[in-house]
C-alpha cells in the first residue's frame, strides 16, 4: 500500500478514538452531575429542554457555589433558630399566613447566616441551594409556590400547612451541624 493510504487509515483511527474518548468523557460528566444533583438534574433538563444546556447550567451553579464561603451555624445560632421555628409553628394555629411568611423569612435568614447569597431572586436562591441540598430544594420551591398561591388569594389554609411542612424539612437541614470537610 502507498504511504498516503496508511496516513489516511491512521488519521481515521485517531479521529475515531478521539470521538469515543469525547463521548465517554461527556457520559462520565453527565453521570457525575446526575449523581450530584439527583432529582434536580432531571428537573433542570426538563425546564431547560436540552440536556447539554441543562448540564452547563448545573456546572455554572457548582462554579458559583464554589465561590461561597459556607459555614455551619454556631450552637447558639442553631438554638436561636430552633426556638424561633417553634414559636413560628405555634403561631400557625392562630395566624397561618403570618406563620408561613415567618417560615420563609427564617429559611432565608438561616441560608444567609450559612453563607448563601439571599438576594431577591427566588430562582437563584433555589439554584444555589440545589448544589448542597438537591433532595430538598424541591421542598423549598413547593413551599414558596404554595405561599405565593395563597398570597394571590388562590390558596387555602391547607396550602399553608403544606408550605409549612415543606419549609420545615429544608430548615431542619440548614441547621444540621457539619464537620469542616462536609461544608463545600
Amino acid at each position: 500500500m502507498d504511504a498516503w493510504v496508511w496516513i489516511v487509515i491512521v488519521a481515521a483511527v485517531v479521529v475515531v478514538i478521539a470521538l469515543v474518548a469525547a463521548a465517554v468523557t461527556r457520559r462520565r460528566r453527565s453521570e457525575q452531575l446526575r449523581e450530584r444533583f439527583g432529582p434536580e438534574y432531571d428537573r433542570t433538563v426538563d425546564d431547560v429542554g436540552d440536556r447539554r444546556d441543562a448540564e452547563r447550567e448545573l456546572r455554572d451553579r457548582q462554579d458559583r457555589h464554589d465561590e461561597f464561603e459556607l459555614q455551619p451555624l454556631s450552637e447558639a445560632a442553631r438554638r436561636r433558630y430552633t426556638e424561633e421555628w417553634e414559636r413560628t409553628q405555634a403561631r400557625f394555629v392562630d395566624d397561618p399566613a403570618a406563620a408561613v411568611g415567618d417560615a420563609d423569612r427564617l429559611v432565608q435568614q438561616a441560608m444567609g447566616e450559612r453563607g448563601y447569597p439571599v438576594d431577591d431572586d427566588f430562582d437563584r436562591r433555589a439554584a444555589d441551594l440545589s448544589v448542597d441540598h438537591p433532595e430538598l430544594v424541591d421542598n423549598f420551591r413547593r413551599g414558596h409556590e404554595l405561599w405565593e398561591r395563597y398570597d394571590r388569594g388562590e390558596g387555602e389554609t391547607e396550602d399553608l400547612r403544606q408550605a409549612m411542612v415543606h419549609y420545615r424539612s429544608l430548615f431542619e437541614e440548614l441547621l444540621v451541624v457539619e464537620t469542616p470537610e462536609e461544608v463545600r
